[in-house]
């Protein structure tokens, strides 16, 4: 059997003198790499290493350590970056793992060379049940608290990235840039072995230089900078990168010509999202695959893709979807599970749903089961965080949902009369312990439970999940938000307060006080009539036209509105006044953007430039100059409160239905669909930001100002023209 060793020395010895890793201070040529590799291959060897965890950052010497194992025949068990201390200690104790590798010096471990460190650890009990031909173990992020080992032989590696080559061969790529951890299977497989096998360069950074933190954070200008200085041909995403990628070229923030192949993977992807981005030069292909099938079961490619599937499948598998609509694969699944006794099913249960058209492209339409898949491809078992948020909270009833979103998020129902704040000693235990790809975004406080009369719980309690996602609107406007921050998250949009660098739940004070306080006045925005109308197909053109035009004019006056709020800060908010350097180059010309949008919609860009606003946009406008100039400064955040935070619930939803009901081009969106994307890193900002205000007279300020321009923004979408018909049938409803 051909191995990926011999396939790897077969490149090296047909180019010996290419670059084939490129690192931020170390480049290695394909003759370099191997020596390299068989230095390393025989000191693990003399040691008599058979099992070995591989710690640490992306770097050259992970990729080194990595093939080295493979050469050297030892056992090698990627430790991913974003486990939690206690998923570590599971691995390695279920690993019965004698040593640790790691791509950096470490205190305690000695030097291997080529920049590889080696700690012998302490005796511990024997290692789980493996496979004999077990090469690697790739712990999945885990459905639940405690991940599980996916063994995968040699060849099963090796016929996984032969497959690929077979199917993605004639596209010419010659540079990979490694954004996902390297301990990530399909990095590790089609970000590091397939280029290799191509001949081509693959460089690798240290996360941090990319904007990349933990599992799920994400520094959108850090990355957008490093895909313009390292100018790759293909990366591979995750649906919420590609989502930010999308942002990013739409403001023509990204250079996109060098991309030739962008692969989206780990988690449900919107066509429409992959329509956005295919239109501004992202050539996007979807893929599917698992970690127990050597992370690809399915690709599309240039030539060969279709719409709204993962592909056809690859050559090294057979796919099929038995009666009850589950997709099966054979051919090149993993030896079994670390400490589990191999099952001689031929057919590998996928556990996900889906079917095959009749050219054989193979489509999949969720999870048979309940597990939630972040937007960073993260598995969460929601009865998992439900049972801790129970425990910690003590909670009648706890129901976690957050399917393609960045965090989870739950509805919780409290009966014991616990003002909120006393909840956050508790959540912020919670999240501290929990990885930090589970850790919760936000919780919705309920004190009435949910009812088995409304098809919420079943007749044992159990939540109805689908009746409660069509509900969870309503459900959360009749509960008391309480929005947290993953602990250790950073900032999205640049630099931070110097000091405030990791934030947790501990200091959201102001932030969840401005939600808390304008939640009444909240409401008439989200109450509007224009909102049902949308939802009902109730909208027309000359509506979507006047929404447009109006905001258009306060659009305009964002930016300057911003200056003349850092003109007029004091000293003590000097830091604010360096965040709005940042809002202020970011939203430079979205004006013009909205313009646009309405030419496509069939409107003269110059009759609109020069008409006058609707008296509520007037008024909110002069008040926030005004609050500006003869008030406090800071009163302008409370502007930035209503219209991002808005832009984040009904954007990117309402912007979709808009443009289904009234068959308009992309190009009629640039300002809702980017608005609805980019304002969610905006918010995590604002968050972050308003938490930094300390001065009592600034909170009240700005918690004033939000309730005002919710009252006049509010006024704005209730005076929106609706479809002929709607007034009627809403008086007669009444």
């Amino acid at each position: 059997m051909v191995t990926l060793p011999d396939l790897l020395l077969s490149r090296v010895q047909r180019h010996p003198d290419r670059i084939a890793l490129k690192g931020l201070d170390t480049e290695l040529s394909y003759q370099q790499m191997w020596q390299s590799i068989e230095e390393l291959a025989e000191r693990l060897q003399q040691m008599g290493v058979k099992r070995a965890g591989l710690c640490g950052d992306n770097t050259v010497a992970w990729i080194l350590a990595d093939l080295a194992c493979l050469v050297a025949g030892v056992v090698c068990v990627p430790v991913p970056v974003f486990f939690s201390k206690s998923q570590t200690s599971h691995l390695v104790e279920r690993a019965g793992l004698e040593y640790l590798l790691f791509s950096g010096e470490t205190d305690g471990a000695e030097s291997l060379g080529q920049g590889v460190w080696l700690q012998h650890l302490p005796a511990s009990l024997a290692p789980a049940w493996m496979p004999n031909q077990t090469a690697k173990i790739t712990f999945t992020s885990g459905s639940t608290g405690t991940p599980k080992g996916v063994c995968l032989s040699a060849g099963q590696m090796a016929a996984t990235t032969q497959a690929l080559r077979e199917r993605i061969g004639d596209v010419a790529l010659q540079q990979h840039l490694c954004i996902l951890p390297l301990a990530t299977l399909l990095e590790n497989i089609a970000g590091v072995y397939l280029p290799l096998l191509m001949g081509a360069t693959v460089t690798v950074v240290p996360l941090k230089t990319l904007g990349m933190t933990g599992s799920s954070g994400l520094n959108l200008s850090c990355l957008v900078a490093g895909l313009n200085r390292y100018q790759p041909h293909s990366i591979i995403l995750v649906p919420e990168l590609a989502m930010a990628l999308v942002s990013a070229a739409e403001q023509r923030i990204l250079c996109g010509a060098p991309f030739r192949f962008l692969a989206v993977g780990g988690g449900r992807v919107s066509p429409d999202l992959l329509a956005r981005g295919r239109a501004v030069g992202l050539p996007f292909y979807e893929g599917y695959g698992l970690s127990e099938c050597g992370s690809v079961v399915a690709l599309n490619v240039p030539d060969a893709e279709c719409e709204g599937t993962v592909g056809r499948p690859l050559s090294h598998v057979n796919v099929r979807v038995d009666g009850q609509r589950r997709i099966l694969v054979r051919g090149n699944t993993h030896q079994g599970y670390l400490g589990d006794e191999p099952v001689d099913d031929d057919w590998l249960d996928t556990g996900d749903l889906g079917a095959i058209d009749e050219d054989g492209y193979l489509v999949v339409d969720g999870r048979a089961k309940n597990l939630l898949i972040t937007s960073f491809g993260r598995n969460i078992s929601p009865e998992w965080l439900e049972s801790e948020l129970v425990q910690a909270l003590g909670a009648a009833q706890a129901v976690v949902f957050g399917d393609g979103e960045p965090q989870p998020r739950a509805l919780l129902t409290i009966q014991d009369a616990r003002p909120s704040g006393d909840l956050r000693p508790a959540l912020l235990a919670l999240n501290t312990r929990l990885p930090d790809y589970a850790q919760l975004q936000a919780v919705y406080i309920r004190s009435i439970p949910l009812a088995q009369s409304e098809n919420h719980i079943t007749a044992n309690g159990r939540p109805v999940r689908h009746q409660i996602q069509m509900d969870l609107p309503l459900l959360i406007k009749n509960s008391h938000p309480l929005f947290l921050s993953p602990v250790g998250a950073t900032s999205t949009s640049g630099d931070t307060k110097p000091g405030h660098e990791t934030r947790g739940i501990s200091d959201m004070n102001f932030f969840d006080r401005l939600q808390s306080e304008t939640e009444e006045a909240r409401a008439h925005v989200t109450n509007a009539p224009v909102v049902e109308a949308i939802r009902e197909g109730r909208f027309s053109l000359e509506g979507y036209s006047w929404f447009l035009t109006q905001a258009y004019h306060h659009v305009k006056h964002t930016v300057p509105l911003m200056m003349a709020c850092g003109g007029r800060l004091p000293e003590h908010l000097e830091f604010v006044r360096k965040a709005l350097v940042e809002y202020i180059e970011e939203e430079y010309g979205h004006h013009e953007w909205i313009l646009n949008d309405l030419e496509a919609c069939g409107e003269n860009k110059e009759e609109i430039r020069q008409s006058s606003p609707d008296t509520s946009i007037e008024l909110m406008v002069a008040y926030l100059y005004d609050r500006i100039q003869r008030g406090n400064p800071a009163a302008f955040f409370g502007m930035v409160q209503v219209l991002e935070g808005t832009s984040i619930e009904l954007a990117t939803p309402l912007g979709e239905a808009i443009q289904k009901q009234l068959s308009l081009p992309d190009t009629a969106f640039s300002y809702l669909y980017s608005h609805g994307a980019l304002d969610q890193e905006h918010f995590e900002f604002f968050r972050n930001l308003m938490n930094d205000i300390r001065e009592p007279e600034d909170q009240q300020a700005i918690i004033e100002a939000a309730r005002m321009v919710y009252r006049l923004y509010g006024d704005m979408l209730h005076s929106i023209p609706l479809a002929a018909g709607h007034e009627e049938s809403r008086h007669e409803a009444a």
